[in-house]
């Protein structure tokens, strides 16, 4: 973790970027009633403490024609597979996001397919065949109701 210390500035920055992170630095500068170069130097000092790391587009996935969002819960069989298993799950196009959790399954992850089909085959061909998996469980999303940043809690100032 950055020893780099936050102050109500950083975090209205913050606040400002997970809701855009294409705002000009010129309009943050102008909203937060602070200067271009100020704005210029607490987002570099951000980037460099790596609080900030790369502004992505949120991609409309149905749009790209996956009908399919589902999280799948993986069993294994020791958690010494668990580092082996991640890269491999990480080789699978299909799965966007991967969490290590606690309980009887090690990791969940969430996986975009184009259809049920596909949902099948990414299951049992790519994920059940890694090595140290012991099992899965699968639950589909019928939808996201709503997505959001997380909240860079201005409150603990």
């Amino acid at each position: 973790m950055s020893d780099y210390q936050f102050d109500a500035l950083d975090l209205r920055i913050l606040q400002e970027l997970s809701v855009n992170a294409r705002i000009p630095y010129s309009s943050l500068a102008e909203q937060l009633k602070v200067s271009n170069s100020l704005i210029h130097q607490r987002i570099k000092k951000l980037q460099e403490s790596g609080v900030l790391e790369q502004p992505v587009y949120q991609l409309n996935f149905e749009l790209l024609g996956y009908e399919t969002s589902a999280f799948t819960q993986i069993m294994v069989t020791n958690v010494r597979f668990i580092p082996d298993i991640i890269n491999a799950l990480e080789q699978i196009p299909e799965i966007v996001e991967c969490v290590n959790i606690a309980g009887r399954y090690a990791l969940i992850v969430r996986i975009l397919a184009y259809n049920n089909t596909h949902l099948r085959d990414v299951i049992y061909d790519k994920i059940q065949t890694i090595k140290g998996i012991e099992g899965t469980n699968t639950t589909f999303a019928f939808e996201t109701s709503f997505r959001r940043p997380a909240s860079v809690g201005l409150s603990k100032l």
